[in-house]
């Protein structure tokens, strides 16, 4: 018996179930960071993505990703795993798929926060599929699977651009295209706040999803005898301390006391942003890059909302995009062989900005694409009256928080459509602009 085999085999499927627990995390993040009538919408969303997730990348997805080269682009081979060989990288292949088809929900769930409170159930899941099944597992092909980027020398470790950049680019466009909530723009242009309902929920989700992230990061070695696992948690410890760290001053600079949502983000931002160098970045550099995710996240929500003016609910665009390009360039600049402050040259870093660029650009153009074709058979949005109602009962005939609370919703919801007209005015429609969101 190789106990090494053994080992990693055991490290790699407890590092799945620990980025399983993410999508638990993802979950209640959304849920606390929505208005309370749209809580049952959020958390199927994040249930759905994991269920279609699996299937989708089971099916066709990691072909795609880890199936025989075809020019640096794609994958050819593998589907349903059927003809692939019984081990990849050291362990078996089911761990492997196991491992990566978390991976995979995780990116496409990044999207569920972005079009909260607005989309539809069915379009959705449309896009879920296309995101798991082919706009995903194609950029992990070019990082992962032996593909063009990986020839020319980008390095992401366990994926702030594959994974992160790419859920949050999909996000972007998709949250474009639905155009803002309602009454999130007034008759003057400005921004208004819809806060959450659950702060608490917010609170625990983010915890969970640091816990997560040691598997995240740490499993991405596929080696369970490796001492670098040890290096790799450390320095995502940092990351993400500093990210919170940084995000909470900034906001008590900025309001005079600290905001529990931008701090709670900032921990996120500092974790998307280790995570491509967790393997090359010293502790030292960690604590540098995690504050300087934290800052440009902070930043981002105002250029997403007021410039973009794109409406991102839960700042999933500014946390895993933003971020995910930073921690990505960081690699070009801080890792330890290559980056261009450690003795390096421009190669690593050269690499590192094409990268980001294509993986935006696939992005952008495959999600526009697929959500144009999904538009075709389902609309993307909810009616104004579903939204002002409540996607919890308008799509799924139920509420979080029990049947007490119904005669109130409703009330609230009567109320609502029939003082649209002067509480939100024209504002507050759906916009048709590609740059709102």
């Amino acid at each position: 018996m190789d106990y090494g085999v053994v080992i990693s085999t055991v490290w790699v499927l407890l590092a799945a179930c620990l980025v399983f627990v993410m999508h638990l995390g993802f979950a209640m993040v959304e849920s606390g960071f929505v208005r309370a009538k749209n809580t049952v919408s959020i958390l199927m969303k994040n249930v759905a993505t994991v269920i279609i997730g699996v299937v989708s990348y089971f099916l066709v997805g990691f072909a795609f990703m880890f199936g025989e080269d075809r020019g640096g682009f794609i994958g050819l081979s593998g589907f349903a795993l059927n003809g692939l060989p019984e081990t990849v990288a050291g362990v078996p292949l089911t761990a492997f798929w196991v491992f990566q088809a978390m991976f995979a929900a995780t990116c496409a769930t990044i999207v569920s926060g972005a079009v909260a409170e607005r989309v539809r159930f069915k379009a959705y899941l449309a896009f879920g599929v296309f995101m798991t099944a082919f706009i995903y597992p194609i950029i992990g092909h070019w990082v992962w699977g032996g593909g063009w980027l990986s020839e020319l020398g980008f390095h992401d470790f366990a994926g702030s651009t594959v994974v992160h950049s790419a859920g949050a680019w999909a996000g972007l466009v998709f949250a474009a295209m639905l155009g803002p909530r309602l009454g999130k723009y007034g008759e003057d242009g400005q921004a208004a706040a819809v806060p959450g309902h659950n702060l608490p929920l917010g609170t625990i989700g983010v915890l969970l999803l640091w816990f997560g992230w040691f598997g995240f990061n740490g499993g991405s070695t596929i080696d369970g005898t490796t001492a670098a696992i040890a290096d790799i948690i450390a320095v995502t410890m940092l990351g993400g301390a500093a990210g919170g760290l940084a995000a909470m001053l900034l906001s008590t600079a900025g309001k005079g006391r600290a905001d529990m949502g931008v701090t709670l983000n900032g921990i996120l931002a500092g974790l998307v942003g280790i995570t491509a160098g967790a393997d090359v970045f010293s502790p030292w550099a960690a604590l540098a890059v995690g504050a300087m995710s934290g800052a440009v996240m902070v930043w981002a929500l105002g250029f997403v909302e007021r410039v973009l003016r794109v409406d991102d609910p839960v700042g999933a665009v500014s946390v895993h995009g933003a971020c995910g390009v930073l921690g990505t360039l960081a690699v070009g600049l801080f890792a330890r062989d290559g980056g261009l402050f450690t003795g390096g040259g421009w190669q690593l870093l050269g690499a590192q900005v094409a990268g980001v660029l294509a993986v935006f650009l696939w992005t952008a153009i495959a999600s526009v694409a697929a959500l144009r074709l999904i538009r075709l058979s389902v609309p993307l949005r909810v009616t104004e009256e579903e939204e002002l109602q409540g996607l919890d009962l308008a799509e799924h005939g139920s509420l979080a928080y029990g049947e007490e609370l119904l005669s109130g919703v409703s009330r609230a919801a009567r109320a609502g459509t029939a003082a649209r007209s002067d509480a939100l005015g024209t504002a507050s429609r759906p916009a048709a602009s590609p740059a709102q969101g």
